[in-house]
């Protein structure tokens, strides 16, 4: 039921899902310790400027990336309609995705543990992988599936930054896409049944997990 055009945009959805994961929790992990921590009264603008993804159109965010990446912005030669445009702009359509899931975590971990390791004569970066990153799990958890899984479902942005070149910036949403305009609703509902089955099994996935960290939980 799936032609080899569909089965490449699914690669590359995988690989920048993927991808895209990783860079924001390397990312978003330092970023959220900084904000669950700093005493810095006006760090909420930070906050807002991370969280601005939420509620700002895609297409609005997908245009002064745009802008940023192509011909007239940053980069010589420019990023826009490329693989890596497209890594970019999820990274900054994602970042909330990771960073609030995590900075929730750390905030609820508070002073205590960090006090207990820091007089056994922990670093603080000792402390961090040792003490802080268990405790987290939950966070970073759902941090990576939020992440990925938002990734998946990408369109407003991934079309405006990286158009619908097949092979190279044509994910699994702008497939679907194409296949509705084109009235071939049997290989849409295809796609779109397995990214609605694989968006559920992840969510589903991180409630679970969840649950049996907390029943484990003295």
């Amino acid at each position: 039921m799936l032609s080899a055009a569909d089965l490449t945009a699914l690669v590359l959805t995988l690989k920048l899902a993927s991808l895209t994961t990783i860079i924001l929790l390397l990312i978003g992990t330092p970023l959220a310790w900084w904000l669950a921590r700093s005493p810095w009264r006006f760090k909420f603008i930070l906050e807002a400027l991370i969280a601005l993804p939420l509620v700002l159109p895609p297409t609005v965010l997908g245009f002064y990336l745009l802008m940023a990446l192509g011909s007239q912005g940053l980069f010589n030669p420019p990023l826009a309609f490329s693989f890596t445009g497209l890594l970019i702009g999820s990274v900054f359509y994602s970042l909330p995705f990771v960073v609030q899931p995590l900075q929730s975590s750390f905030k609820a971990i508070g002073n205590r543990p960090l006090e207990v390791a820091a007089t056994l004569g922990a670093s603080r970066l000792d402390s961090f992988i040792t003490v802080v990153v268990p405790l987290a799990r939950p966070g970073f958890i759902t941090a990576a599936v939020l992440g990925f899984a938002h990734t998946l479902g990408e369109f407003g942005v991934v079309l405006m930054i990286g158009g619908n070149i097949p092979g190279e910036t044509q994910v699994l949403s702008i497939a679907i896409y194409d296949h509705v305009e084109a009235l071939e609703y049997s290989q849409a509902h295809w796609l779109s049944a397995g990214l609605l089955m694989l968006s559920f099994v992840l969510l589903l996935s991180v409630y679970a997990l969840n649950r049996r960290f907390n029943v484990m939980q003295p």
